[in-house]
């Protein structure tokens, strides 16, 4: 799909968010999901930074994702929620001026603690378990497309005479202002139910373009960790010059302001993870995060990368 298929299709469909990073053009999902609006917020702040010089997974690196991470869920705790009934600052958190002035706010050596980080003003506003998977047909069409039903088997009912299994999405709506949902994650007013209401995710089904044309096709499941994880696949291959499955194997870390701690996969260097503590950082081991299916489309072939943390995932050629 080509970016003139994506404008054709704005007329119809709630218009993707849309960034640019090194160069390289993002297209995501629109709110009611957080995800496309703040995996561009993050790049945005992490632009300013030369990570190639840092190193993939350095303590330098993983410092500042971290850093920016924070900045972003504190910001999507506040702001946003379904753009039919809150006005969600879409092209303030997604702009340049905006991440400019997040970066000011990081100190390149030493960890933020989460009770000084308060969501900030990204004005101007704007008015008006989880499975992923990525295509590219021989024409070139890509899509990515994201579903879920939050959590195994959701309510764990089925509508009667249907064999349709019920969502439990009511979670993902903010039940009490600073309480946290079952991922950790706070909201705000925003995000409070109302009849009518879409809640809100974290679904990040994204495209990234290189010279007009689709060069990645990525996305996962992960609840909070959806955003994070989709992240660091296009930075691993932006600014790491990884391929496709070097970017899907790399360790993962999450950073989503509350709880104050950087979550990491067990695989990250014991190293980085004590340079990471003396900066100040709280640092939680934990399982694996998302399940990445990404398409890599370059001159020599596509190439596609099922992620090895779920084991039935898998990648089909034509």
């Amino acid at each position: 799909m080509s970016l003139q298929d994506l404008a054709d299709y704005e007329a119809i469909a709630r218009v993707p968010v849309k960034g640019d990073y090194r160069g390289y053009e993002i297209v995501s999902m629109p709110p009611p999901s957080s995800g496309g609006i703040h995996i561009i917020e993050i790049l945005n702040i992490l632009e300013g930074y030369p990570l190639k010089d840092y190193g993939q997974n350095s303590a330098q690196t993983i410092h500042l994702m971290s850093e920016a991470m924070q900045l972003a869920y504190a910001d999507r705790a506040e702001y946003l929620g379904d753009s039919d009934f809150v006005d969600v600052p879409t092209s303030g958190l997604t702009a340049r001026p905006y991440a400019n002035k997040l970066r000011s706010l990081i100190d390149p050596n030493k960890a933020t603690p989460a009770a000084s980080i308060k969501a900030n003003n990204p004005l101007p506003y704007e008015s008006d378990q989880t499975t992923h998977f990525s295509i590219v047909d021989q024409a070139g069409n890509a899509v990515a497309n994201t579903y879920t039903l939050n959590f195994s088997y959701g309510t764990g009912l089925v509508a009667e005479g249907t064999g349709i299994l019920l969502n439990n999405e009511m979670d993902d709506f903010s039940a009490k202002p600073g309480t946290p949902n079952a991922y950790g994650l706070i909201g705000g007013a925003a995000n409070a139910v109302e009849a009518g209401k879409r809640p809100l995710s974290s679904m990040s089904p994204t495209l990234v373009f290189k010279d007009s044309k689709p060069y990645i096709v990525t996305g996962s499941p992960g609840g909070s960790r959806i955003i994070t994880t989709v992240t660091q696949i296009i930075s691993n291959v932006i600014d790491h010059d990884m391929n496709i499955a070097e970017a899907t194997h790399a360790p993962r870390i999450h950073d989503q302001w509350l709880p104050d701690e950087i979550r990491v996969e067990k695989a990250l260097n014991i190293d980085t993870v004590k340079k990471l503590e003396s900066m100040g950082h709280k640092v939680s081991p934990k399982d694996t995060m998302g399940s990445t299916q990404s398409i890599m489309l370059t001159p020599t072939g596509i190439y596609g990368a099922s992620d090895p943390r779920i084991v039935d995932a898998a990648v089909v050629g034509y």
